[in-house]
């Protein structure tokens, strides 16, 4: 089985990468990968060879905040299985991680996949987890008959040198949006408050309202009054920098040549230009249906307009909380 030429997409989150996911998935030779390494998190990378078998059971467990989540009704777009005829469930045992998002990216009927997967992956030798993820590479790119490979990932900024570690032939694009409006929608966002929580909890001294930790630690608790909890938008412009200032820098420890920056307001308005330079970066040709078609995916998304409707006082705390990783992007992009 030969090795598919391997990029990742990485970004904050909440900055128009799942449009763009949508987009690759119509190109002809490119298998659109969507949030694998996320969904397997924390066990996504695991440093020690493993068998086939321990592959796939980290591919085939459920992960707890996943099914925490749908369990108590808090919607999160990206959890696609939900939405489909699927034999798992919450409340039968869980559903497992790589069935949550990508497989229902790839395919109606993500059950049959996972089956056709399973003795294909759980029967491998013991090896590098590299070498089992491009064997799954392998499998679905001869199953949907694509050449190259992108994944794509929210929240994979952080993610780069162990990516670069695990993979060292893959290349990288960082995609990125506007600061305010990739915060708004990060606090409107369960996961992103999860994170923002997370965060506050790892930076304070002082005691989280009564009760949080109790919620963090406890898988049988309802989690809505987490995120009903009030925080300021600031605190996720707050996030947002530091997730890009120490992203850039990471990412600047790579090879000029396999890293690529593609801004999503810039992709909204110049759409053939930018896929033709991601097309040219993944490996791929940039056919002119393929052009068309994602022009005509991304007319209807929204650009920069969000954060503009917010009460001026609380608009100009988002933009000061923004602007360290706004002057961190304006370095390194010359903007």
């Amino acid at each position: 089985m030969s090795v598919r030429p391997l990029t990742f997409v990485v970004g904050t989150g909440r900055c128009g990468s799942t449009a763009l996911s949508r987009v690759l998935r119509l190109h002809p030779d490119l298998l659109s990968v969507s949030e694998l390494i996320a969904s397997l998190e924390p066990d996504a990378l695991p440093e020690a060879p493993l068998t086939g078998a321990q592959f796939w059971r980290i591919l085939a467990t459920p992960r707890s905040f996943a099914n925490r989540v749908i369990r108590d009704g808090i919607p999160l777009p990206e959890y696609r299985y939900p939405h489909v005829e699927g034999r798992f469930s919450v409340a039968d045992g869980g559903i497992p991680a790589v069935c949550m998002m990508t497989l229902p990216h790839l395919t109606d009927d993500p059950d049959a996949l996972f089956d056709a997967l399973e003795p294909e992956l759980a029967r491998r030798p013991a090896a590098p987890v590299a070498d089992h993820y491009r064997a799954l590479f392998g499998l679905l790119g001869e199953r949907f008959g694509r050449r190259a490979v992108v994944e794509r990932s929210g929240y994979s900024l952080r993610s780069v040198p162990r990516l670069r570690e695990v993979f060292p032939e893959a290349r990288f694009v960082h995609l990125h949006r506007d600061g305010a409006d990739c915060a708004l929608s990060m606090s409107r966002h369960p996961g992103f408050r999860l994170i923002q929580l997370m965060t506050e909890r790892a930076e304070t001294t002082e005691d989280l309202p009564a009760g949080l930790d109790a919620l963090l630690s406890d898988d049988d608790a309802d989690l809505r009054p987490l995120y009903q909890r009030s925080v300021p938008t600031a605190e996720f412009g707050r996030l947002w920098s530091a997730t890009i200032v120490e992203g850039l820098e990471r990412l600047s420890r790579l090879p000029a040549d396999i890293r690529m920056s593609l801004s999503y307001e810039g992709l909204l308005d110049a759409p053939e230009r930018e896929l033709t330079r991601l097309a040219h970066h993944v490996g791929v040709e940039p056919l002119p249906e393929w052009l068309a078609a994602g022009r005509a995916l991304l007319d209807g998304d929204r650009r920069g307009t969000a954060a503009a409707t917010l009460p001026p006082d609380e608009l100009a705390a988002l933009r000061e909380s923004c602007a360290p990783g706004a002057r961190a992007l304006s370095v390194v992009h010359g903007g």
